[in-house]
């Protein structure tokens, strides 16, 4: 098999949500003669924006979308030392700090963005959940970011969303970093009356929304 058709084998096993596959498929790409980089971009990263479209053109649902994330995790797991080896890989469209805010521990939809923006080639800064608005700031000052993402599924941690922006603001980074924010008790309304950037409805939106905010 040449390196195209293996590559072709790395998309497809992404679409279908073959995660059993997937791991064995990346290394047979790389012994073909493919490279780290072009296993990632055309196999991974292609397959994933596939399901991503199937998502919103209503073929694929939330569980296929969650699946996909755990695919394209299982496959750069033996991607990412050859990257690292090769000191190669894809140039990043800018820094995105991800967390759901203090007191709301849910992270599905989270999770999904950072793979989804991950595959589109942005630097992910995943702070898990339960992250207090001081440790958004920090790693926004650490990691010189150019956005923050943040998800709230409960309602009584929306002012929270202010407490970040706050936080950000006070300590002068406010106009540095574009913010995004999503989940189910979020509404383009509330985001902006928060004064953030803009809102995300699901993972795939995410990438458009990303790419549109930092012009890349």
């Amino acid at each position: 098999m040449n390196a195209d058709k293996a590559i072709a084998r790395v998309r497809e096993t992404v679409i279908d949500l073959d995660i059993d596959g997937v791991a064995a498929c990346v290394l047979d790409a790389v012994q073909a003669g493919a490279t780290p980089l072009d296993v990632l971009r055309d196999g991974l990263s292609a397959g994933v924006r596939v399901v991503g479209e199937r998502f919103e053109a209503g073929e694929y649902y939330l569980t296929e979308l969650v699946l996909a994330g755990e695919v394209m995790k299982d496959g750069l797991a033996p991607l990412e030392p050859l990257l690292e080896r090769d000191g190669t890989g894809v140039r990043s469209k800018g820094t995105v700090v991800l967390a759901t805010v203090e007191g709301d521990i849910h992270d599905i939809g989270k999770n999904l963005v950072g793979v989804m923006l991950r595959a589109a080639g942005f630097e992910i800064v995943d702070l898990g959940v339960d992250v207090p608005a001081a440790r958004i700031v920090e790693a926004v000052r650490r990691h010189r970011a150019d956005l923050v993402a943040l998800s709230v599924l409960l309602t009584p941690m929306v002012d929270e969303l202010e407490t970040v922006i706050e936080a950000l603001t006070e300590a002068g980074l406010r106009s540095q970093v574009k913010i995004a924010v999503g989940g189910a008790c979020v509404t383009p309304r509330l985001v902006k009356e928060m004064r953030c950037d803009a809102y995300g409805p699901d993972a795939v939106a995410a990438v458009r929304i990303c790419e549109e905010l930092l012009r890349v």
